[in-house]
């Protein structure tokens, strides 16, 4: 389990970013898949979200996801939803105690909020399409509706693909510029002609600081280098494979 100083700092906070290892699926999805959506056995998928609320010192019960629709949209938690009841969304917030936020990431940006004063927290997936269309600022937002104040927010960014690693097409970079002609310093070329390497985690910084977020830390960690500790939806399109597993990241207030 990976944790950000800006966050364990924050007392009656627990936070993590989960990597794959000491869990108990098998093959391409070893060993710590937490995702429902892969093809693993869900008794698996159950054993594996335990692993990780045991690990964050919570009960298995503690654990409410979403089913993740690269979305805008967020929820407020009051109580953990029961497994196969879970509304579509990529961000949770919540101001009570004991329920772990969690968020299921491939190489997508994981953030994790917290007001350490209003004790307010939120999740949120953040794959480009839920960042370019706001899923962080609704977040915020979310968050701020519950009593948080923006000058507080604390923000976590957990390990995502890196800029070295995320090749896109010309008509990605187009329809940035076409948004935001700034967004052009999120690109470099690639080495393969008319394409363009894409900076996802400097993109959701920016977005967060435009948001007013200006606490903000990161892992710094490449999900498809470091095949030793992440899954990766890049690396299993790459070779071809079948399936790929989902990394858990979760945030709770105790």
């Amino acid at each position: 389990m990976i944790t950000l100083d800006l966050l364990t700092a924050v007392p009656g906070l627990r936070h993590g970013f989960f990597t794959r290892t000491d869990g108990v699926s098998t093959g391409i999805l070893a060993a710590m898949n937490c995702g429902y959506g892969s093809n693993d056995d869900p008794a698996n998928v159950t054993a594996n979200r335990a692993r990780a609320m045991g690990l964050l010192g919570v009960p298995a019960s503690a654990l409410t996801t979403v089913y993740q629709v690269h979305s805008p949209d967020v929820v407020t938690v009051t109580e953990p939803f029961p497994h196969g009841a879970a509304p579509k969304a990529d961000a949770l917030v919540t101001d009570q105690p004991g329920i772990a936020l969690g968020i299921l990431t491939a190489d997508c940006v994981p953030v994790l909020f917290a007001d350490p004063v209003a004790r307010i927290i939120g999740a949120a997936h953040a794959g480009w399409k839920g960042a370019v269309t706001g899923v962080l600022e609704a977040t915020i937002d979310a968050m701020i509706t519950l009593g948080a104040q923006r000058a507080r927010i604390l923000a976590g960014v957990g390990p995502h693909i890196g800029w070295d690693s995320y090749e896109v097409g010309p008509e990605f970079r187009e329809r940035l510029l076409a948004i935001q002609a700034d967004n052009d310093r999120f690109f470099r070329p690639s080495l393969r002609a008319e394409h363009w390497m894409f900076d996802i985690g400097g993109y959701v910084d920016g977005r967060l600081r435009s948001a007013g977020i200006t606490q903000v830390e990161t892992t710094g960690l490449d999900t498809l280098v470091r095949e030793d500790l992440f899954f990766s939806y890049r690396r299993a399109c790459l070779r071809q494979e079948p399936d790929y597993g989902r990394g858990l990241s979760a945030i709770c207030l105790v």
